[in-house]
């Protein structure tokens, strides 16, 4: 099963100290390497960076590890792949604009498309 990390807080914090143990259980210290994803909300905005590749090994991993992006919202994502191939299509979080909003979505279960479209109408 696949592993989240989220932040909250009531003022713009970088996540490195967390994500540097979050991202090693994406190959080093647990065998969730079949992809990663982050999502930080800046303002109205929101940046998300994705990679299929393990987080102990990306590149991109590294960069965030390294890279105090402040933001007051971040969700992350570490995957292991029990259905669907290993892409960057199957990278969680999600990222959708819908109402002018950004939206991220990033879940550990096998999601039924047809309930999602019943909560959106």
């Amino acid at each position: 099963m696949c592993q989240l990390l989220g932040m909250n807080c009531n003022v713009p914090t970088d996540i490195c100290f967390s994500f540097e143990g979050f991202c090693a259980r994406g190959g080093k210290t647990d065998d969730h390497k079949d992809g990663w994803g982050i999502a930080f909300f800046e303002g109205l905005g929101c940046r998300v960076f994705l990679d299929d590749k393990p987080s102990i090994a990306s590149p991109i991993a590294e960069l965030i590890r390294h890279y105090p992006i402040q933001s007051t919202n971040v969700i992350a994502h570490i995957r292991k792949a029990t259905i669907g191939p290993v892409g960057l299509e199957n990278c969680h979080p999600f990222s959708r604009e819908l109402w002018g909003r950004d939206w991220v979505f990033g879940d550990c279960k096998l999601v039924c498309v047809s309930s999602l479209k019943s909560f959106c109408h």
